[in-house]
């Protein structure tokens, strides 16, 4: 599978405008073998990050509001800052948040919530159970061995020593919003335009460090991912991206879509590839000879964040989010006035993408089509115990 070239759009986006599959070819340097990825246990937070000065956040403060004023959207980049461990405080709870029975951390619970802890815990055991094994079974053979590539989609969040995959669709621009208050350069989420998130210069990924710098963030910060079920994340994308005017989707995929797939295409479609319909979508991502590459909205979750290479920590579902993400905040010891923004910023007056809605899309194509759109995101719904979403699936 290839991409296309990159837009400017889809840089804004994090959008990396090669094949995530492996079209960008890493320099041998670069690659590093996997050491531990053991995450830090202790809530220390480095002093040099600690102290950082009162007129370094101002002026970062000052920016944003800035461009937000001014409805900036800037390219892409990558910001350091730090993060703590998980810890709860009083009976210590033993539990393999990262995924080596030989390095579990001592995790304590306050008394009052033990039922509530252990449960969000055992939980997170499961998941990661359920993805170890998945991985041990269908790709036990790759190499493990780790290029900056592999960790493109990764933020870092150096005060609290974060790092999050970013999955699109999944909940990731408030994951955002939550990691720049974190970081110091926002007082609250909802301050936080869009374009801010997405295109500002805040955020720093961990394909920006060095070998040695990649290594100890791995092996010592906190490393969590977000889910959401393959259909209802694939139909919130095409609704998101042709649904809505587009200057990037509309001309970079919809014209090759619409004239590939549609009889008696009319000129003022193929002019602007507007109209693209969800069944000319479905034959685009199934169609092995794709007259266009592969976006990460709609690519699989296993390749964006590699999920058998890099150890994650925690395992979030964007159906459980208000639970998992605020279990994920209190176990890092995030402000306790911190919580994760549920609001929809972008086409906020449409219904969110729903199990019922992403039906809606789906029975739109023949029983050949869902079979083979499931097949495409088998690994998914596998690694991340999603059920069959329709009976007639095998």
């Amino acid at each position: 599978m290839r991409y296309g070239k990159g837009s400017q759009e889809a840089k804004r986006e994090g959008t990396s405008s090669n094949d995530l599959g492996g079209k960008m070819q890493a320099n041998p340097e670069d690659d590093f073998p996997i050491v531990n990825q053991r995450a830090s246990l202790h809530p220390m937070q480095d002093e040099s990050m600690k102290h950082q000065s009162s007129g370094q956040t101002q002026k970062a403060l000052a920016r944003i509001q800035d461009r937000q004023w001014k409805g900036s959207a800037a390219n892409p980049a990558r910001s350091h800052q730090r993060r703590r461990k998980i810890v709860l405080k009083r009976s210590p709870i033993q539990i393999a948040v990262n995924g080596s029975f030989l390095n579990l951390p001592i995790l304590k619970a306050e008394e009052k919530d033990d039922l509530k802890w252990r449960s969000l815990y055992e939980i997170q055991r499961e998941r990661k159970r359920i993805m170890r094994d998945t991985c041990f079974k269908y790709k036990s053979n790759n190499k493990r061995v780790i290029t900056p590539y592999h960790v493109s989609r990764i933020f870092v969040e150096d005060k609290y020593r974060i790092l999050y995959c970013e999955v699109p669709k999944a909940g990731c621009s408030n994951w955002k919003r939550v990691l720049m208050v974190l970081s110091g350069l926002a007082s609250s989420t909802r301050v936080l335009q869009h374009n801010t998130v997405h295109y500002g210069n805040y955020l720093k990924k961990l394909d920006g460090f060095d070998r040695k710098g990649i290594n100890y963030r791995l092996n010592t910060y906190t490393k969590m991912l977000f889910v959401r079920e393959p259909f209802e994340k694939l139909v919130s994308a095409f609704r998101d991206k042709f649904e809505h005017p587009n200057n990037y989707y509309h001309p970079v995929f919809g014209r090759p879509i619409i004239s590939k797939y549609r009889t008696n295409a009319t000129k003022e479609a193929l002019r602007t590839g507007s109209g693209v319909q969800f069944k000319e979508f479905i034959q685009y991502l199934l169609d092995v000879h794709r007259p266009v590459g592969m976006d990460i909205h709609w690519d699989h979750i296993n390749r964006l964040c590699s999920p058998c290479l890099v150890d994650y920590d925690f395992i979030g579902k964007f159906e459980t989010m208000e639970e998992d993400a605020n279990f994920f905040l209190h176990l890092i010891n995030a402000p306790q006035n911190l919580t994760f923004p549920r609001f929809k910023d972008r086409h906020s007056n449409e219904e969110r993408t729903t199990s019922q809605i992403t039906q809606q899309y789906f029975t739109q194509l023949s029983p050949s089509q869902r079979q083979r759109s499931y097949d495409f995101y088998y690994m998914d719904y596998l690694m991340f115990n999603y059920s069959k979403p329709f009976e007639d699936l095998y």
